[in-house]
C-alpha cells in the first residue's frame, strides 16, 4: 500500500463500503439447513463422553436430518478412533483423506518432539481421562450416526451438506477459528472442566457434562447435560433440547458467553512450528 497510514485509509475506505452494504441486508427466515455447526470440546472430563458429548452428537444427527451441516474437528483428539469416522465415510477417497491426516499429524509431532498419544492435558487428567484413546472416543460422540461426507483442511470452506471433518489441532481458539473461517456460523462447545470460550462473530453455546460444575458457573453455562447422569433426561432428550436451543440462537437468542461480550480476543490461527 505504500506504508502505515496508506495501508490504514485503505482499511477504512473498504470498510465504509462494506457498511454501506451491510446497512441493505434486513432479516429473513432461512431453514435449518442454512446453519453450519462448529461441534467443540475443550477443559474435558471423564464424563464428556457419556453426558454432554452424545446429547450433542443426538442434536447433531437432527441438525443434519433437517438439511443442515455440523463440523467436527481437532485432530489429535480423533487420533486411535478415527476407524469409526472412516467406516462412516461415504467413499473410500473420503476415508483416506482422514488417515492421510492421522499420518501427516505423526510426522509433524515426531518433528516437533512430541508424540501424538500424549495428548491428554492436565485438566484432562484431574477430570478422569488417562489416555488419548479415552479422549477421543467421547470427541467423537459429538458427531452423531450420520455419514461423514467430506474431510477438509484447517479453514477450507466447507461446500458439502452434512457431517463434515476439518483437520485442526487440538487447542480450542485454534480448532474454532478454522472452523468459523471455514463457514461455520454457530459453535457448539462441550465442557467438564469449566471453559467460558466465546467465538466471535459466532455465538457459542456452553454444554456442561455434569451437574455440579453447571451449577458452580451457572453464569456461564447455556446447557445442563448432567441431567443425563442425574437420570432425570435420556441421550436424545438432551439432544432435542440442545436443537431447539441451537436454532432460537440461530434466531437471536443470546448465549451466555455473548451475554458477557467473550470471544473477541480469541482469534487464533493456527501457527505451523516452534514460536520462540
Amino acid at each position: 500500500m505504500g506504508g502505515s497510514r496508506k495501508t490504514v485509509a485503505a482499511g477504512v475506505s473498504f470498510v465504509k463500503e462494506i457498511l454501506a452494504e451491510s446497512n441493505r441486508v434486513t432479516r429473513v427466515t432461512v431453514p435449518a439447513s442454512e446453519l453450519t455447526v462448529a461441534l467443540q470440546c475443550g477443559g474435558s472430563d471423564g464424563y464428556s463422553g457419556v453426558s454432554a458429548n452424545p446429547a450433542l452428537g443426538a442434536a447433531s444427527d437432527l441438525l443434519v436430518r433437517h438439511g443442515g451441516t455440523v463440523i467436527l474437528s481437532e485432530t489429535p483428539e480423533t487420533y486411535g478412533a478415527e476407524h469409526l469416522l472412516t467406516r462412516r465415510a461415504i467413499s473410500q477417497e473420503v476415508g483416506e483423506k482422514l488417515v492421510w491426516l492421522m499420518r501427516w499429524w505423526e510426522d509433524y509431532t515426531r518433528q516437533e518432539g512430541a508424540e501424538m498419544n500424549a495428548n491428554p492435558s492436565p485438566g484432562n487428567k484431574a477430570g478422569g481421562l488417562t489416555t488419548i484413546l479415552e479422549k477421543s472416543l467421547g470427541a467423537m460422540a459429538k458427531a452423531g450416526s450420520t455419514n461423514l461426507v467430506d474431510v477438509v483442511r484447517y479453514a477450507e470452506e466447507v461446500k458439502a451438506r452434512g457431517f463434515v471433518f476439518m483437520d485442526t489441532p487440538g487447542y480450542d481458539p485454534v480448532a474454532a477459528t478454522g472452523q468459523v473461517a471455514g463457514g461455520a456460523n454457530l459453535v457448539c462447545f462441550t465442557t467438564g472442566r469449566g471453559s467460558v470460550f466465546g467465538c466471535k462473530p459466532a455465538p457459542s453455546i456452553k454444554l456442561a457434562t455434569n451437574t455440579p460444575m453447571f451449577k458452580h458457573i451457572e453464569d456461564d453455562m447455556d446447557v445442563n447435560c448432567g441431567t443425563i447422569l442425574d437420570g432425570d433426561e435420556t441421550v436424545q432428550q438432551a439432544g432435542q433440547r440442545i436443537f431447539e436451543l441451537i436454532l432460537r440462537v440461530a434466531s437471536g437468542e443470546q448465549t451466555k458467553s455473548e451475554q458477557f461480550d467473550f470471544g473477541a480476543a480469541e482469534f487464533a490461527p493456527w501457527v505451523l512450528g516452534a514460536t520462540m
